[in-house]
């Protein structure tokens, strides 16, 4: 007998305080800034994520304590299998169209879940996202006890006073329900990952941990694998991997990577993953390099996915509204880190982004670039 991850998870999860982090985007990094917090305050909780922590190496743990944090994958419907004290939904968007089929279908999915939540439990949702704002309106109207993070100005726990910190890390200052709790101090990067900590927190004060502690936990939260990662520098250039392949997510780590790049150009590679999501978002993912100066795009990563005609790395790189001699298709995996190499200079910030096999090409860059 082969059980499914969730299904494993879920019989594990039984009996303990459950928080199950779903969302389009930033799963792996709410989880884990989460179980970090949890951490701080003594709780030893168990968690399963999708990454592993940079803290510990570890992507799970057996805790002693009464929680357990578990990242809910919604790419083939399996996080309807949880059944939480409380539900984290960063966002909705379209996305796994493989499997659902439709935009539709995708927010039928989330309100499914929001529905599994445990009587007396919680959901926390993001009110400066869309599809989370209208997830959180059936979800209430059905019963269910409501919370919300964000800029927003009628959002439960809101950030303030956002600011780009020495190290490249992000500040700001939570108040909930118009109680100030303090400053977080992040150490990586990026407004997303602001609101990653806001989720974060949100959840370990309805759990009834104190707004201190968390706050001191999330401070010390130095990231994930694959998640804006540091790979390495040398001759002044510092490589990073991240795991982005949806254009949201492109655009967000690409404009933290504007902010750490401290006036240094952004020389990035993307392989696309999956035909489908290729098809659905080509002109997405153009736009969102956009904000990047050197682009490398490389072929689609299939996922065991069959081709679909006119669908392809040439057709993101088309997309892409950058002058011609600073984007270039790469169709040779092997060629990519050399490109990147010939493209950057004393002070750049070099980037590969994309859930496939690309991870393996930062490595090869600083090879390439030789000792520091």
């Amino acid at each position: 007998l082969v059980l499914p991850r969730a299904a494993a998870l879920a019989s594990v999860m039984a009996g303990r305080r459950a928080v199950a982090v779903a969302g389009t985007h930033g799963k792996t990094t709410t989880t884990s800034m989460l179980t970090v917090a949890l951490q701080h305050c003594g709780a030893d909780p168990s968690f399963a994520i999708g990454g592993s922590l940079n803290e510990s190496g570890a992507n799970a743990h057996d805790g002693s304590g009464d929680v357990f944090v578990a990242e809910a994958d919604e790419s083939d419907g399996s996080f309807l299998l949880y059944s939480p004290t409380a539900a984290i939904v960063t966002n909705v968007e379209a996305d796994h169209l493989d499997h659902y089929g439709t935009a539709e279908a995708v927010d039928a999915a989330f309100v499914a879940f929001s529905e599994r939540i445990e009587p007396g439990g919680f959901l926390v949702l993001c009110a400066d996202d869309p599809g989370s704002r209208k997830l959180g309106v059936i979800a209430a109207g059905a019963g269910v006890d409501v919370r919300t993070y964000g800029l927003a100005d009628d959002a439960d726990v809101r950030l303030e006073s956002l600011q780009v910190l020495a190290g490249g890390g992000y500040g700001f200052e939570a108040v909930a329900n118009g109680r100030r709790l303090g400053a977080v101090q992040l150490q990586v990067p990026g407004a997303h990952n602001a609101l990653n900590a806001t989720a974060a927190l949100s959840v370990g004060l309805g759990l009834g941990y104190a707004a201190l502690e968390l706050r001191e936990g999330l401070s010390g939260f130095t990231g994930t694998r694959r998640r804006f990662e540091l790979k390495g520098t040398s001759k002044g250039i510092r490589v990073y991997d991240d795991y982005a392949h949806h254009p949201t997510e492109l655009e967000a780590v690409l404009k933290a990577a504007r902010e750490v790049a401290l006036g240094g150009r952004l020389v990035v590679a993307f392989q696309p993953h999956r035909y489908s999501r290729t098809a659905a978002f080509t002109k997405e993912f153009g736009t969102a390099l956009g904000l990047a100066d050197q682009v490398v795009v490389m072929d689609v990563y299939a996922a065991s996915e069959d081709p679909i005609p006119g669908v392809s790395g040439a057709a993101v790189a088309a997309a892409v509204p950058l002058p011609a001699g600073d984007v270039v298709f790469e169709p040779s995996w092997t060629q990519v880190a050399a490109r990147l190499v010939e493209r950057a200079g004393v002070g750049d910030l070099v980037l590969t982004l994309g859930a496939g096999d690309i991870t393996m090409i930062g490595p090869e860059v600083l090879e390439l670039l030789g000792p520091a």
